[in-house]
């Protein structure tokens, strides 16, 4: 269930990316605070792809913009190869996280609107000085790399373009400052589900050959699944469960995930007895959750945050957090009830 714990780190390798402990909070008032993030634990490996999965409303833009340092979080630490984003002053940090760029959710509006595209992609090297001679020619290269006609875009401005246009654009502006990290948050949304497979395409190509590590937020499993190689499920800013994208559809064991997945079109015909991860962990008979509405961030339940909803939950889930542990190569749990065999 929702819980922590470093169990899915990996000691032994060596990140281009490091969170270690992330709490988010943003104050409403009154002394109250939403708790979006808590205690999240991230190790990305070179060319690696990680996806953040979850429903609106779990954490998982917040802790997107977090690592940014956009706002920065209330604690914990992030570490961007060998820099230490948390605690630097602005103009270091400028520097140091432009090795680390954002797609954003929604193209159009995070697109200046007076400027046109030559000037869009350019931007992130303008803000650092750079004019050389051959800016022109590094421009069409990658407007080219992300399937647009230099000539044809060239002096439009957003309002001219499609919304997958758009994208093409935010990810060849992010693509100009040669990232080691792409941070992808929700990046297909807001588009057309023929557009998205454009997208989502255009995102492996450019993987390989800009040899990027990459986080992609998304609440469609289907979208997180293709694209990822590690899955992260999140539930109200905790870590549910951490596992292969490979026979994600048959191996999740966590009730929240299985919740997902079987939210999709099949998805209730994904599981089975017969798995060979899941083996006699995996029931048959379903049983049917308490209630299906999402707890206030503001007061998460105690113990695990899933418990309200969760079909399987009993006293020991209100009175203790689970913590993360190992149940299949490469395949971690948070849950009482999958430790203990009752699920």
């Amino acid at each position: 269930m929702a819980g922590s714990g470093v169990a899915h780190m990996r000691p032994e390798s060596d990140p281009v990316l490091s969170v270690d402990q992330m709490v988010v909070e943003f104050p409403v008032g009154r002394g109250q605070k939403v708790h979006a993030v808590s205690g999240m634990n991230i190790d990305l490996l070179p060319g690696e792809t990680l996806g953040i999965l979850g429903e609106s409303g779990c954490g998982k833009s917040s802790a997107g913009r977090a690592i940014m340092q956009e706002p920065s979080p209330t604690s914990g630490t992030v570490r961007l190869l060998d820099h230490e984003l948390t605690g630097l002053k602005i103009k270091p940090l400028r520097k140091a996280r432009s090795r680390m760029q954002m797609i954003m959710q929604d193209p159009v509006s995070s697109l200046n609107p007076r400027r046109r595209v030559r000037d869009l992609v350019a931007e992130g090297l303008a803000i650092w000085g750079y004019d050389g001679d051959d800016m022109d020619a590094s421009i069409r290269e990658t407007l080219t790399a992300v399937g647009l006609d230099p000539d044809a875009v060239w002096d439009r401005r957003p309002h001219e373009l499609s919304g997958g246009q758009c994208q093409r654009v935010c990810i060849a502006r992010a693509l100009m400052m040669n990232p080691d990290v792409l941070i992808c948050d929700e990046p297909v949304s807001a588009l057309d589900v023929s557009v998205q497979a454009q997208i989502l395409n255009l995102l492996e190509r450019t993987k390989e050959k800009y040899d990027l590590s990459m986080i992609f937020i998304a609440h469609d499993v289907s979208v997180v699944k293709n694209i990822s190689d590690r899955v992260m499920v999140l539930y109200l800013g905790k870590t549910c469960e951490v596992l292969p994208s490979q026979g994600m559809q048959t191996r999740a064991l966590h009730p929240y995930t299985r919740t997902l997945i079987a939210s999709i079109p099949g998805g209730e015909q994904a599981f089975s007895s017969d798995d060979p991860v899941a083996g006699d962990l995996v029931e048959e008979k379903p049983r049917s959750a308490a209630t299906t509405e999402l707890p206030s961030p503001l007061n998460p339940p105690s113990g695990c945050r899933f418990r309200t909803r969760c079909p399987l939950a009993t006293e020991q889930c209100a009175a203790e957090e689970p913590q993360l542990r190992e149940v299949g190569q490469g395949h971690f749990i948070a849950c009482h009830n999958v430790a203990t065999g009752i699920v």
